[in-house]
């Protein structure tokens, strides 16, 4: 029997997967983060399926129940809110099913900053201005190894998806102005694709004022970089007609052949 981690996405039901829809619909058990996911996700699961909300669950508690569902030959949807492989907290549940020799498999998902790019319509990696994503979080009850401290991150100068910080986001942008640039363009983005949904674009310089204007202490990603809106950028090397592709030849730039001039 296998345990199936699975992303539920960002919160919006229709970003879920194909693949992770049917493992939720076809699971005897079925273990949701109450928390972060919402219930009409659920609502796709076998009428007798057995659903516990783990959100009051330590971690124990979650591996007692995958264990005696496995025991007993189910198989378990564990669902997680976006993709268990960001900020999932997936590791030590499977650090322990490894230890029970329980077979298990990672469904990935639509990440909230995939969904806060297509909500904001923006692109993170444009040319000519930063190629580099950089998911991260503020050091607050988890510490951050030296090297990953945002002002030591911010030196690339790509585009920043920071986690869990929006309570510090004084102090992220104290760290991040004197590398980025009081102008530099952020959005906050509140609990993406819910219908709650709400966001803040602004600049290092003000953003923290529009933020606690709105409130908003909690479920946010802050999004920071150059690419929010860019001065200018390249076209994609992928539209370049002078250059080779694989699909697409190098286009010639031919002069046409007998052309007269007529001379007034």
């Amino acid at each position: 029997m296998t345990v199936y981690f699975i992303g539920a996405g960002p919160g919006d039901p229709e970003l879920i997967t194909v693949k992770a829809l049917n493992l939720i619909k076809r699971c005897p058990v079925v273990i949701y983060a109450g928390s972060l996911v919402p219930e009409e996700i659920l609502s796709c699961a076998k009428v007798d399926a057995e659903i516990i909300n783990s959100a009051s669950l330590a971690l124990p508690e979650i591996i007692e129940h995958l264990k005696l569902a496995t025991s007993e030959g189910k198989d378990v949807a564990r669902v997680h809110s976006g993709d268990p492989s960001i900020y999932g907290a997936i590791g030590e549940q499977m650090r322990h099913l490894d230890e029970l020799d329980i077979d298990y498999e990672v469904i990935p998902g639509v990440t909230a900053a995939s969904a806060s790019a297509a909500w904001l319509k923006k692109e993170f990696t444009l040319s000519g201005v930063t190629q580099t994503v950089i998911y991260t979080r503020y050091a607050a009850k988890t510490p951050m190894p030296e090297k990953e401290s945002l002002s030591s991150l911010a030196q690339h100068g790509a585009t920043l998806a920071i986690h869990l910080g929006i309570s510090h986001i004084h102090k992220i942008v104290a760290e991040l102005i004197p590398h980025y640039g009081a102008e530099c363009p952020v959005a906050v983005c509140y609990r993406t694709s819910w219908p709650e949904q709400d966001k803040v674009e602004g600049t290092l310089a003000d953003i923290v004022k529009k933020v606690r204007d709105k409130k908003i202490t909690r479920t946010a990603l802050i999004l920071v970089g150059h690419v929010l809106n860019p001065e200018s950028f390249n076209d994609s090397y992928l539209y370049d007609t002078e250059k080779a592709h694989i699909y697409r030849p190098k286009v010639k730039q031919t002069t046409p052949r007998n052309v007269k001039r007529s001379i007034e």
